[in-house]
């Protein structure tokens, strides 16, 4: 596999940028294997692995927001939702904003959006 994931040098990119853009490369991959397979269905019959790509797609997909807070805010405020799509997105993207402005007022470096710990009771 080439580097053609990166639009800027590699080496100039920190470890966690280089690990976000093989998970954005896997995630393609998996999405193509998804079609690909689609197609393959309608000659072969094979459903079981689609299911696989469908199950590894979800699994690159959930590792991707566990790192990346904001896109898991925003994915929160769209999926499995109800009603606009479009509606819930701008509402979603404008409140991962005010939580990311909130968290840079707080001087939260720790990624926890200031809201503190939900085990305990702490906060």
């Amino acid at each position: 596999m080439g580097f053609d994931q990166y639009h800027e040098p590699p080496e100039e990119l920190s470890a966690e940028s280089r690990t976000f853009a093989r998970l954005c490369a896997s995630l393609t991959e998996e999405a193509e294997a998804i079609g690909w397979y689609a197609q393959r269905l309608d000659v072969e019959g094979d459903a079981d692995a689609q299911g696989e790509e469908f199950k590894h797609f979800a699994m690159d997909l959930e590792f991707l927001l566990r790192r990346s807070p904001r896109w898991r805010q925003i994915c929160e405020g769209v999926l499995f939702q109800e009603g606009d799509i479009v509606a819930h997105g701008e509402a979603a993207e404008a409140g991962s904003a005010e939580a990311s402005a909130d968290v840079e007022e707080s001087g939260a470096a720790d990624g926890s959006l200031g809201i503190g710990s939900l085990k305990g009771g702490e906060r």
